[in-house]
């Protein structure tokens, strides 16, 4: 066996030092990521010692984000994406538009020339499709519709990069770089003899060829390989069939249609939700999106080199601005706009506040080109990095400036001057910066008591509910699921919206009167926080919960659990009750007479 394995090497120097440099940062209260790009720095040319392989480290990355998009699929149904299109397709063009503007006039005062501008102005442009993805999933808010707006618009960011990387080529020998003919043709590139509307509308009919066979023959095809592997009984088979149409589907759309990788994922993802087994494909392939989502962080800390926070400063500081402050005021003031609550404004601006692999894939094709200088692609590396460890810290922001916003916009509008322009947050509802629709705001507390909360609402909290609905026992359910909570509305049960862990969703279930709190989620880290909650608020409440482990069983009974049932001991239980019954049976059972 051969000694020099640089893939080897790579991956476990990559995911070692994450995990050490990850684990600390979670130790001081910062996000885990910001560990694994440190641990990608370390391990990058511009620092002594080992040097892992950058270009095998951007495959394996390359793979995460196939994974995580195939993920996101997975809960994004096309009628969700088309719920939405009319604010990201305007949205995400808008403010492409003006960060590219102000990029360009960055370029401009660096003395750069008019194609290093576009280049770099475009690469500032797109946020990244991980940390977006990351932020949405640590908060719950992917099945939301603010993460529907947040995913739509970075899909149509996504298109309008796939459109820029077929057309820089193209245009290279106008913008004053190399022409295409003497550089390296991509999957990508389209000769520039066919002109530039030509090359559009070429790009344009692929996109729209890939959709059409996602839609016509995969609606067909993979629903029915993934029931067909279903049915013969193997794990392993049916884990290796999610990863293999995930893989091959986006390689394909790549090699194809000129797709890019994320977007053809996403759309195997979105294909395999008209299966029944959807949830069972996202659980199988939820270690490997960890594992290469990880990888990521790591190569985009390989990247980068910390001597240029001395040597670029000032530009750095720029960029940096372009990208945390000029992009989310653009958001925020488009989906104002359109009417959206304010809460709603925030959260999209706070998303899109970060560049990412897209952006890496623009410098570089604008490197190669001669269009862009080697200055520009270290200032959107740097610019890349310190916005995702920033990332967190907007959010935090915009929990802080939500209530003072939100009042001052109710001081400055009443009800009746809100105008139902722009979709609606809830059927019904005023989806206006004026009122902003209670989904964004506290939810309104119920009036039960003596009641029963149920938190969570899947496959445990599903059959929970039917027997209390059965036993007509009052009770609410809290859930985030805008598709679950629009069921149980049609079914007449009361809910609150949001996350049980957030103290004013917990608040708006009256723990105070209620007679027993039910846990059905699988967490038990959310479900500890939760426990507390309800203890401080109501300490003879009686507190029913879920777990995994005998740790799990320990942690929530040590919070202050009264009742904590694991799964496989109620399984193991069940067994023995039917074994010990059918003993019981066979012993009784009258013999034959002996003639």
């Amino acid at each position: 066996m051969p000694h020099d394995t640089p893939l080897i090497a790579t991956i476990v120097a990559g995911l070692g030092l994450a995990f050490v440099f990850g684990a600390i940062a979670n130790r001081f209260r910062i996000p885990p990521l910001v560990g694994y790009l440190i641990a990608g720095v370390l391990v990058g040319p511009n620092t002594p010692g080992f040097v892992a392989d950058a270009g095998l480290a951007n495959e394996l990355a390359e793979i995460g984000v196939i994974l995580l998009m195939f993920g996101v699929g997975l809960h994004f149904s096309l009628k969700d994406l088309l719920s939405v299109r009319a604010i990201a397709v305007p949205g995400a063009i808008v403010q492409i538009g003006f960060a590219t503007a102000l990029g360009a006039a960055l370029a401009w005062m660096l003395g750069w020339s008019m194609g290093a501008g576009l280049v770099f102005g475009l690469a500032l442009s797109v946020a990244s499709t991980v940390v977006l993805l990351r932020a949405l999933q640590e908060r719950r808010l992917i099945e939301t519709e603010r993460g529907r707006i947040a995913v739509g618009w970075l899909i149509v960011e996504d298109l309008a990069m796939v459109l820029a990387l077929v057309l820089l080529p193209a245009l290279a020998g106008v913008l004053g770089g190399q022409q295409q003919g003497e550089t390296h043709s991509s999957l990508l590139s389209l000769p520039a003899s066919y002109g530039i509307w030509s090359v559009v509308g070429i790009t344009l009919a692929k996109v729209a060829a890939f959709v059409v066979v996602m839609l016509v023959v995969g609606r067909r095809v993979i629903p029915w390989i993934l029931h067909y592997v279903a049915h013969t009984g193997s794990r392993e088979l049916f884990r290796l069939a999610v990863l293999a149409i995930a893989l091959g589907v986006a390689f394909g759309a790549a090699k194809l249609f000129g797709v890019s990788l994320a977007l053809g994922a996403f759309f195997a993802g979105m294909i395999m939700t008209e299966s029944a087994l959807s949830h069972r494909a996202a659980e199988e392939s939820l270690p490997l999106r960890d594992a290469f989502s990880v990888l990521f962080f790591v190569s985009v800390g390989m990247l980068f080199d910390p001597f240029s926070l001395i040597s670029n400063g000032w530009p750095i500081l720029a960029t940096l601005a372009i990208i945390v402050i000029g992009k989310s005021l653009a958001a925020f003031a488009i989906v104002v706009a359109f009417r959206y609550p304010i809460a709603t404004a925030l959260m999209i601006s706070a998303s899109l506040a970060q560049i990412g692999e897209f952006s890496f894939i623009l410098a570089e094709l604008g490197v190669g080109l001669k269009l862009l200088h080697e200055q520009g692609r270290d200032l959107i590396l740097a610019g890349a990095i310190l916005s995702i460890v920033l990332n967190p810290l907007m959010f935090l922001a915009v929990d802080w400036m939500k209530p003072w916003l939100e009042r001052r916009a109710g001081k400055t509008a009443s009800l009746d001057e809100a105008k139902p322009i722009g979709p609606a947050t809830e059927p019904g509802q005023l989806a206006s910066v004026a009122a902003p629709v209670k989904e964004d705001g506290p939810p309104p507390r119920t009036a039960l008591t003596g009641h029963s909360i149920l938190v969570g609402y899947g496959r445990v909290g599903s059959l929970v509910g039917t027997s209390l609905k059965k036993a007509a026992l009052p009770f609410l359910v809290i859930e985030d699921a805008d598709k679950t909570l629009a069921k149980l509305r049609h079914d007449g049960i009361e809910t609150v919206s949001g996350n049980a862990a957030n103290s004013e969703v917990f608040a708006a279930s009256n723990p105070e009167g209620a007679k027993r709190l039910i846990l059905a989620i699988p967490n038990a880290f959310e479900a500890g926080q939760i426990v507390l909650r309800a203890r401080a608020a109501n300490p003879k409440i009686n507190v029913i919960a879920r777990a995994h482990s005998d740790a799990e069983v320990e942690h929530l009974k040590g919070l202050g659990a009264d009742t904590v049932i694991m799964g496989e001991r109620e399984i193991a239980r069940g067994i023995v009750e039917e074994v010990m019954e059918g003993k019981t049976e066979a012993a009784e059972e009258p013999k034959a007479p002996i003639t």
